[in-house]
């Protein structure tokens, strides 16, 4: 897939912003909440997703909103085009300090159904991409003596799920893989954490939940987690922006659940 931008109004390099954050699958859900936070910090915001359109869309809204975004056709699965969508970032707003590995592919099958094709694309997508996305952003990192990763696991990862093994395989990997990689990075002032999000109410869960996935539905295990509601996009932005902040460069390596007490 290749990488294409529209001028969504973004302010070029030296605009004034101290950062210039890349969050990946950034147009819906939970990136696109993620999004418009760290733009409502002040960040300059590269959105990456695969939608290309909704990628500039979700762009435009937060210029509108007075911040400053670019939207970039990216899918994660694709070196070149992250590589290319890096390069665009660092041109248009800045190098990118703040990386936010939110893309992701779920899926509900049986153990015994998944095909090496499907088990390979959930991998690639979750892991891989989270990954090679690192591994582009990194050196601007590095460059600057400080950066911020934030990879958004599953707490699915915490207890399994049934008929999700290939997901919550991804999910546990990009655990273990943020946790390598805060110590290797720590000594160049960068830090590396998730946040695995517990029953997020977004389009992938209420999709699930038309599908049948979820039991009795959405309510009733929102009744059933202690703080009694449904989680929110924002819940998971609020705190991706305090992990990017410099008062959070004493934290690292760690697992950040926010899921309502689901997961403790």
């Amino acid at each position: 897939m290749t990488t294409d931008d529209v001028d969504t109004g973004g302010a070029p390099a030296g605009s004034g912003h101290d950062r210039t954050a890349i969050v990946t699958g950034g147009a819906s859900g939970i990136g696109l909440a993620i999004a418009e936070r760290l733009a409502a910090d002040g960040l300059a915001v590269a959105v990456f997703d695969r939608d290309g359109a909704a990628a500039e869309a979700a762009a435009a809204k937060i210029v509108a909103a007075g911040g400053t975004a670019i939207g970039l056709t990216v899918d994660v699965t694709d070196r070149a085009a992250i590589d290319a969508g890096v390069e665009q970032t660092r041109a248009r707003l800045g190098a990118a300090t703040v990386l936010v590995n939110n893309a992701g592919l779920d899926g509900f099958d049986a153990f015994l159904k998944i095909s090496a094709e499907t088990w390979n694309r959930i991998l690639e997508v979750n892991l891989t991409g989270t990954f090679q996305c690192c591994q582009a952003v990194v050196p601007d990192m590095i460059a600057a003596g400080w950066g911020r990763i934030v990879n958004i696991s599953s707490s699915s990862a915490h207890g399994g799920q049934p008929f999700m093994t290939h997901y919550v395989a991804a999910k546990a990997g990009v655990m273990g893989f943020t946790k390598a990689l805060a110590l290797e990075l720590g000594p160049k002032g960068i830090t590396v954490n998730t946040i695995p999000p517990g029953f997020i109410d977004t389009p992938m869960l209420r999709r699930s939940e038309a599908k049948g996935l979820l039991g009795e539905g959405v309510d009733h295990h929102a009744a059933l987690t202690p703080v009694r509601r449904v989680g929110r996009p924002d819940d998971i932005a609020a705190t991706c922006s305090f992990l990017v902040r410099d008062e959070a460069g004493y934290i690292t390596g760690q697992v950040i659940g926010v899921n309502g007490g689901r997961n403790t």
